[in-house]
């Protein structure tokens, strides 16, 4: 079976769900991809209100939509990071609190369990067609950050204190078994996008990450390659790696460029779309990613999840840009083949 293409709600929080479902629909989308922030998907109606996951299941089949994952990008960053003025532009009132490192910590801790078990009563209530999907692929994702302790200690100067990477390693495992605990009790996995200010960023801290949890059974990736394209890093190789751990998948494009920039690869400071800049996100086949190459990756790992756009482009209307991108991605996917091509040849 064809796998969907999804559409990430979370650089569309600024609308309401119902509208959100409509347009995606009109865009040629299959499903939506709900972010836990805005009105997309709340933890605690979810777990409170008997009716919210019928209500929303019924919203998504009346834009002829699916769901496949939830994301939980902005509570998951506040969990292991240095928190400062800026984690509470992102984060609810309720995990905020007084702003204490410590408490904000905790909070979003707490608030991740909340979210597998809302997760779970949300997916239990899908149409058989989503479980049978979910079934397909393995496992039930929430897709989302974890911050990181030592992320601040990236360019090891001043030098890196010997037993500072490790002990940062070591606080994300404390925090994050008791997590993903809860995250098995619900059947629910946990899927960190690598990503730039994560604890995994890059194969090698991947690896690393997944030692520091002791490879607990409810953790992967969700695998988008525009993080890894910039930096240099083999993202077809991440997914030979890794690829019984691929929970789900974003399409992002990024364009980098072949030559020295005036503005380099850590950013200059400067905003993204600035003139200048040695890379910056593209709408899907705008940039420079081997989507071909990963689409075959995909066959040879049997990933079965949804194909999901996270639209990003700084300089490309959201709306002209997510319609192109619904076509540019039903396009690329196809299935492996099931006979070897030249059989014919010894009938």
């Amino acid at each position: 079976m064809n796998r969907p293409v999804s559409l990430f709600t979370g650089q569309w929080a600024d609308l309401s769900l119902e509208t959100v479902a409509h347009k995606a629909a009109a865009f040629g989308y299959d499903s939506l991809e709900l972010g836990c922030w805005g009105s997309h998907f709340d933890v605690g109606a979810a777990l409170d209100d008997n009716s919210y996951c019928k209500a929303h299941w019924e919203l998504l089949e009346n834009a002829g939509l699916a769901c496949y994952a939830i994301s939980t990008h902005l509570v998951g960053q506040a969990t292991c990071d240095r928190i400062d003025e800026r984690h509470k532009a992102i984060l609810s009132p309720e995990i905020w609190g007084d702003g204490d490192p410590d408490g904000v910590r905790t909070r979003a801790a707490e608030e991740l369990k909340r979210t597998a078990r809302a997760a779970r009563r949300f997916f239990d209530a899908a149409p058989s067609r989503v479980k049978d999907r979910l079934e397909a692929n393995g496992c039930t994702p929430v897709n989302g950050f974890t911050g990181s302790p030592i992320w601040h200690l990236l360019y090891s100067f001043p030098p890196v204190v010997p037993g500072q990477i490790e002990a940062g390693y070591a606080e994300f495992g404390s925090i994050w078994t008791p997590i993903l605990d809860a995250f098995a009790e619900a059947n629910i996995h946990f899927a960190l996008e690598v990503h730039p200010t994560e604890i995994a960023f890059d194969c090698a801290s991947s690896i690393r990450t997944l030692e520091a949890i002791h490879h607990h059974s409810h953790f992967g990736f969700n695998f988008d390659p525009s993080h890894f394209a910039y930096q240099g890093v083999d993202y077809l190789g991440f997914l030979r790696e890794f690829g019984d751990l691929i929970f789900n998948v974003h399409i992002k494009d990024v364009w980098w460029s072949d030559r020295p920039m005036p503005i380099g690869v850590f950013g200059g400071h400067t905003e993204f779309g600035t003139d200048g800049r040695f890379w910056d996100f593209r709408s899907p086949g705008r940039g420079r990613v081997d989507f071909e190459g990963i689409i075959r990756m995909l066959n040879h790992i049997d990933y079965q999840g949804p194909l999901t756009v996270e639209w990003e482009d700084p300089m490309m209307d959201r709306e002209a840009g997510a319609t192109e991108a619904a076509s540019f991605t039903r396009a690329l996917d196809f299935a492996p083949s099931q006979a070897a091509f030249d059989a014919a040849f010894s009938e």
